[in-house]
């Protein structure tokens, strides 16, 4: 039986994470395929459906035959999805990944997840306010205009227990209500959307999948504060969130959500983007503050804090993306409905990017006091290849790395700061046994030393003598004293930095010496790396009793290193060897030996 084609939507996520996978093509695929056959089916476009280890993912939605999600889909199965599916009525089924009223394999992302902040992903256009407002959207901001004082949104903030998204997690109810009780007719709102650690991208979703929701719910705390206007700091390497959020504000705008008299309760604001310039610092509030200004992006002493003296020396709320977009939905569902999830002190739910050696990484949002091994290994699916799970970095570079013995703990403010690590802004990156920690902590720590402002003294100069003896330790060239040397720097620019960029760099070294201290000690006394990543300490041998002389890895090799007559034992001259693994990988026989 055919379905009704006018009754089918295909929605195409158009996120950055699909168009870099091909959507954009897909979706040109559909439009093409539709108009050829002069088909009235609905097209759409969504943000980040949150599977972006399936990317590109199609939803089709067919009256009688519910939704079903296509995974990975090519240009060239859209004729057979359009054929089977939209025409025929049949899914196709070895496509799908999600199918109404099926258990498939890939629903174990989802089991654990519970989506407030992604309330709407994959499910609205980011383009159309008309979705928005059909999904509930600005029904919390005309409650706050219309039923409630700003007191008492200052109050729900609070017993809702929420705790600032981007990293230190300071109550956002109690920030709120240090800047409203500031005297002045003149008051500022922010929207950090500075999102510079590497692995992470949940603002970016959030922008780009539901910006209506980070409006209202910044338009909620200009009038809980008394402020009249609101700036959003979004990085300038984002140009599709800064897009869709210019064109959300716009219509915002149109519908008298935004400016002058909003919903006739006599409270105006106006929002402005301020597309950053890349520079990781400016992620510290004080220092965005300064970059709004027009100055060069770099932190201040504290106090006094925003709340009291922020933008042009006035008060100043600043919270991240993740933030402000829970807000709409405490204040429509209520304060207890928000704290009904998570744990005694820690509320609510958490966005994480989940990365790295994972079977199912994407955007996952998970009620707070969920163990680690929940989160990796029930949404996550666990390491690839059956390998071995070694850490995972959370926090970003400037977090810490959590090693397997902690993996039970609790995701939480406290239980996480009790490992050396930090919650961040939710980049979550996975290692397996083939990770050096040694070599990562190198990779954390170049990436602040390089993005030091340069202000303090320990944090430009510390980090720099840091990575040098990384840099040394990794090459083959570590001395008695340097994990010492290490521990002593990190401490000392820990406690002496101004901003938290300078205090927090050392902690991916800390924690990695504190877990991991055996590797460490292996690169630089037996100039050896257990991981086998560190090339410069790396030795290829050919085992004499595996090679059957089959030549093949002397064809492979690029420099002649490899030797040997035909059916007899090679052997692979060290001099000339460059570690660049092309013997071990042409070899069949696993005969190359690689320590």
């Amino acid at each position: 039986m055919s379905s009704n084609r006018t009754s089918s939507k295909v929605t195409v996520g158009l996120s950055s994470c699909g168009v870099a996978a091909g959507a954009a093509h897909v979706y040109e695929a559909f439009r093409r395929e539709f108009d050829e056959r002069g088909l009235s089916t609905q097209l759409r476009r969504t943000g980040c459906i949150g599977m972006c280890y399936r990317e590109p993912l199609v939803d089709v939605d067919t009256e009688g035959l519910g939704r079903v999600t296509y995974g990975e889909v090519t240009e060239e199965q859209v004729a057979r999805i359009v054929e089977e599916h939209i025409i025929g009525g049949k899914p196709v089924e070895e496509l799908a990944v999600r199918v109404e009223g099926k258990r498939l394999e890939d629903e174990a992302y989802y089991d654990r997840q519970v989506r407030l902040v992604l309330r709407n992903a994959g499910l609205i256009d980011p383009e159309s306010i008309d979705e928005y407002i059909e999904a509930g959207g600005y029904q919390g901001l005309t409650k706050a205009l219309t039923e409630m004082t700003p007191e008492e949104i200052v109050a729900t903030m609070k017993e809702s227990g929420l705790r600032g998204r981007g990293g230190a997690g300071f109550p956002a109810g109690v920030k709120w209500d240090l800047a409203r009780q500031q005297p002045g007719d003149v008051k500022y709102v922010i929207v950090n959307a500075d999102e510079g650690d590497p692995g992470a991208f949940m603002d970016r979703s959030v922008l780009e999948g539901d910006p209506h929701s980070v409006l209202e719910g910044l338009t909620i705390a200009a009038y809980a504060i008394g402020a009249a206007e609101g700036y959003i700091y979004a990085r300038a390497e984002y140009p599709l969130a800064v897009r869709r959020l210019k064109m959300a504000i716009a219509d915002s705008q149109e519908r008298g959500f935004l400016g002058m008299d909003i919903l006739s309760s006599g409270f105006s604001f106006h929002v402005q983007v301020k597309e950053g310039a890349g520079a990781f610092v400016c992620g510290e509030e004080t220092a965005l503050i300064a970059s709004v200004e027009g100055q060069r992006g770099m932190p201040r002493l504290r106090p006094p804090f925003p709340a009291a003296k922020g933008l042009w020396g006035k008060p100043t709320n600043i919270n991240n993306v993740e933030t402000y977009a829970n807000v709409p939905w405490i204040i429509t569902n209520g304060a207890a409905a928000y704290a009904a999830y998570g744990t005694e002190t820690s509320k609510g739910t958490k966005v994480f990017a989940l990365t790295g050696k994972i079977v199912r990484g994407g955007l996952v949002e998970v009620p707070m006091g969920i163990s680690l091994r929940d989160v990796i290994f029930e949404v996550g699916g666990g390491i690839p290849d059956g390998r071995k799970f070694k850490a995972v970095q959370l926090g970003g570079p400037s977090g810490g790395c959590v090693p397997e013995e902690h993996i039970d703990i609790k995701i939480d403010y406290e239980s996480v700061t009790k490992t050396g690590a930090i919650m961040g802004s939710g980049g979550m990156v996975v290692m397996d046994d083939r990770t050096c920690m040694v070599d990562i902590a190198r990779f954390f720590l170049q990436f602040t030393q390089d993005e030091s402002c340069g202000k303090c003294t320990f944090c430009r100069v510390g980090t720099k003598r840091m990575l040098e003896i990384l840099d040394r330790i990794t090459s083959g060239e570590g001395r008695d004293g340097d994990i010492e040397r290490l521990e002593e720097l990190g401490q000392q620019i820990v406690s002496s930095s101004l901003c938290g960029l300078g205090q927090s760099a050392p902690n991916p070294v800390l924690t990695t010496i504190r877990y991991f201290r055996a590797e460490y000690e292996a690169h630089v006394h037996e100039k050896r790396c257990p991981a086998l990543a560190c090339k410069p300490l790396l030795t290829y041998e050919i085992d004499p009793d595996k090679c059957i002389g089959c030549t093949l890895c002397v064809r492979a090799c690029p420099v002649g290193a490899v030797s040997g007559e035909r059916k007899e034992p090679h052997v692979i001259d060290t001099e000339l060897c460059t570690k660049c693994d092309a013997c071990r990988k042409a070899c069949k026989f696993e005969a190359v030996i690689v320590s």
